[in-house]
């Protein structure tokens, strides 16, 4: 638990081909990493609106997290450049909801990278305790 008392809650979208099978690379190797997130599996990355993403911080995450597949490796082939793009999109729309640019991040993480994956889940826990609970909750 942090100094204040607060633990905040994470939503991970992960794409099915690479970051969510880092994730159970993770599990199975029994890696640990904080309890805070909340792992949604989706096809693709790039499949991820803007929209989901705003909704989940206005309706009670403190900070959302996207994992792709490296560039160049997207099953869909240019998926995770369209989720590149669109978080672009992302960070001005926090900007119009008055949140914080550290309440969202994009990462890469491909199938083999467990330990990363952990890695990635503890920074973002860390980095949005530093920032504090989301104004919406």
């Amino acid at each position: 638990m942090s100094e204040n008392g607060f633990e905040p809650l994470i939503i991970v979208y992960t794409c099915y081909w690479c970051s969510y099978t880092a994730a159970d690379l993770a599990g199975t190797s029994r890696l640990q990493y904080p309890p805070n997130v909340r792992i949604i599996r989706v096809q693709c990355s790039g499949m991820v609106h803007p929209n989901l993403v705003i909704d989940a911080l206005t309706n009670g995450a403190d900070g959302v997290l996207m994992c792709g597949c490296h560039e160049g490796d997207c099953h869909y082939l240019e998926g995770n450049l369209r989720a590149k793009s669109r978080a672009d999109a992302i960070k001005m729309m926090l900007d119009d909801f008055a949140l914080e640019p550290e309440r969202y991040r994009l990462e890469w993480v491909a199938a083999s990278e467990g330990p990363r994956f952990a890695q990635v889940m503890t920074e973002m826990v860390e980095q949005v305790k530093k920032v504090g609970p989301s104004p919406y909750k």
